[in-house]
C-alpha cells in the first residue's frame, strides 16, 4: 500500500512562492509518474502538473511559467514550487500516484492519493 503525505501549504500574499512536498512511503515510486492536482469546493479536481520516472515534466496551462516539478528518488519525493502566486491558485492541492511512467492529466488516470494541503492566496 502506497502512502502520499503533503506539506507545505498555507497562506500567502499575492506575488509570494511557497513549497510543496510529497513524501511517499509503502514502496518507492522512483518508476511512477507522479502528478499535483488542485480543487475548490464545487468545482473538478484540476490538473496541475505532472512528472514521469525520469524527469520530464508537463503543466497546466494556468500554471505555466510559474510552477515547477521535481522530484527526488532517492528520498521518495516529489515537489512542487510555486511563484508569483494569484488569488486563483487558492485551493487544496494533491499529490497522486499512478502505475504508469507516463503522466496522466485527469483525476481517474491516477491509483493513489495524498489528504491535500491547503493553499490559500490572499489579495
Amino acid at each position: 500500500q502506497v502512502q502520499l503525505v503533503e506539506s507545505g501549504g498555507g497562506l500567502v500574499q499575492a506575488g509570494g512562492s511557497l513549497r510543496l512536498s510529497c513524501a511517499a512511503s509503502g514502496r518507492t515510486l522512483s518508476n511512477n509518474a507522479m502528478g499535483w492536482f488542485r480543487q475548490v469546493p464545487g468545482k473538478e479536481r484540476e490538473f496541475v502538473s505532472g512528472i514521469t520516472w525520469y524527469g520530464g515534466t508537463y503543466y497546466g496551462e494556468s500554471v505555466k511559467g510559474r510552477f515547477t516539478i521535481s522530484r527526488d528518488n532517492a528520498k521518495n519525493t516529489v515537489f512542487l514550487e510555486m511563484k508569483s502566486l494569484k488569488p486563483e491558485d487558492t485551493a487544496v492541492y494533491y499529490c497522486a500516484a499512478r502505475w504508469s511512467v507516463v503522466v496522466g492529466t485527469t483525476r481517474g488516470e491516477y491509483d493513489y492519493w495524498g489528504q491535500g494541503t491547503q493553499v490559500t492566496v490572499s489579495s
